[in-house]
């Protein structure tokens, strides 16, 4: 090659190594854009996660907040409920009038609580469930079907669908018979 000729692919050389620097700048910042919209839209993700959490958190403090009160009035209601049904079957007219007193009282009682998120979980005729159903003990009962309740001894309380106090029951076992 001539001295003119390796000037001229010199020349082309440094004119298409500009264009490939060129070239390299605009994809690094192309890349660098790319990169922070990435950020962005990750970023705006997790704000809008975190606003979720947030809210899902806040909306659960309001439902449970107040679950150790209402826990700790439920044995009160237990009570409510012992009083009546000892002195339900006394014959003097002024025992029955207190009953009368104290189940109006139990009622009003248990509306405030059913206005809470409070609900009584249905035991007797339904199957034994062990998510909401605490047996504890098992009787053969005729004409009834296996693992059908047929008593409760303690009821059981819902509050705003969570399980509170499972209820204890007596459950059928016709297979010993």
């Amino acid at each position: 090659m001539s001295e003119v000729e390796n000037e001229e692919v010199l020349a082309v050389d440094s004119d298409s190594k500009d264009v490939i620097e060129e070239e390299i700048k605009n994809n690094q910042v192309l890349k660098e854009g790319n990169d922070f919209k990435a950020k962005y839209y990750y970023l705006a993700a997790e704000v809008e996660n975190m606003r979720k959490r947030s809210e899902r958190e806040k909306e659960n403090l309001l439902k449970f907040g107040n679950e150790k009160v209402i826990s700790s009035l439920v044995s009160v209601m237990d009570n409510f409920d012992l009083t009546v049904n000892a002195l339900k079957n006394d014959n003097d007219d002024k025992v029955q009038n207190i009953v009368k007193g104290i189940d109006m009282i139990r009622s009003q009682f248990m509306d405030v609580l059913k206005q809470n998120g409070l609900t009584q979980v249905e035991t007797i005729g339904k199957i034994f469930d062990p998510n909401f159903h605490e047996a504890v003990a098992q009787a053969p009962a005729p004409g009834k079907a296996d693992q059908e309740i047929i008593n409760e001894y303690q009821r059981g309380y819902l509050l705003n669908g969570r399980l509170l106090r499972a209820p204890k029951v007596v459950v059928v076992n016709n297979s010993n018979n």
